[in-house]
Order: C-alpha cells, then sequence, then structure tokens
C-alpha cells in the first residue's frame, strides 16, 4: 500500500508538471556601469597601478608632502587620472601653494566628483574621479581669491602630466 501511494504521488507530480515550459534558471545581472565609466576590480586595478597609486588612488591614501612629481611643474598641458586618463585640470589653473602637494584652482567641468570626507576628526571634501572614482586629493577654499578661491590639493600619484604639443 505505502508503495502505491509513493507511486501515485511521483506520478500526480509529474501531471502536474506537464504542460510547464523548463527554463534554465538565468544567472544574476551583472551591473552594467554608466557609459564612459571605468569599472574594475582590485586585482584588476593592482595590475594596472603601481603600489603608491593604488594605495592613494584605491585605498584613499595620501603621499608624503613635498615628494611628488608635480609639486613644482608648471609646463603648459593637461593633468589626467593616472588610473583611467580622464583629462582633470588644465595647467592654467596650477599654482604654487607650498602645501606641499600639486594645486589648482579648478578642475575642468565634469571631470571630478565630491564627497564630504570626516575622517581624521576633520570636515573636508573629497575629490575623486568622475570617471573611474579614484581618490585624487581634497578641495578647500583657501585657494587664489583672484580666481575660484579654491585649492584642488591633489596627490601628484593620482595624476599624470601630458606636455602640451609645441
Amino acid at each position: 500500500m505505502k508503495k502505491l501511494a509513493f507511486l501515485f504521488m511521483i506520478l500526480f507530480s509529474m501531471a502536474s508538471c506537464q504542460g510547464q515550459e523548463k527554463k534554465k534558471p538565468t544567472p544574476p545581472a551583472t551591473p552594467t556601469p554608466p557609459t564612459g565609466k571605468v569599472v574594475k576590480t582590485d586585482e584588476e586595478w593592482k595590475k594596472v597601478l603601481t603600489p603608491d597609486q593604488y594605495a592613494v588612488l584605491r585605498e584613499k591614501e595620501t603621499e608624503r608632502p613635498f615628494t611628488g612629481d608635480y609639486v613644482n611643474t608648471f609646463e603648459k598641458g593637461k593633468y589626467v587620472c593616472a588610473a583611467c586618463g580622464n583629462v582633470i585640470f588644465n595647467s592654467d589653473s596650477k599654482f604654487h601653494s607650498d602645501c606641499g602637494w600639486p594645486s589648482f584652482d579648478k578642475a575642468i567641468k565634469g571631470s571630478v566628483n565630491y564627497t564630504t570626507d570626516n575622517t581624521f576628526g576633520m570636515s573636508r571634501t573629497e575629490v575623486t574621479c568622475a570617471k573611474c572614482g579614484g581618490h585624487l586629493g581634497h578641495v578647500f577654499d583657501d585657494g587664489p581669491k583672484e580666481t575660484t578661491g579654491q585649492r584642488f590639493c591633489t596627490n601628484s600619484v593620482s595624476i599624470k602630466f601630458i606636455p602640451e604639443k609645441k
């Protein structure tokens, strides 16, 4: 009798499934980054960035003052994100600030994002690349008053200088 009941349950469940289309489970959707955005895993970033660039751009570290390549660079050209090549600053916005990091009074419109940073007991505005999210530095309101009044305090390792072609 138990065998008959078990057989009946199997046949009933098979009959109730007939007519239903068997579908393969769909894998979870992989988020597609917005057009023009650069999205990489930590391992992918580690393959294309130096350890210092990775520490600053991906882990939000800060290079030591007066050690960066671009502190005293004042040639004509542009500065791009070292991670993704997004153009961040034009050389005409760079100024000498004596703060120990390259300083600019304005970023190219749409090239950066701003986030409140309350680490280390301070309230600052973090600046990140709008294309890849890399940490560039911070912006302060103590820049040249004759221009924007802003000072983008930028880590040299987070940017690359592209000289103007002559």
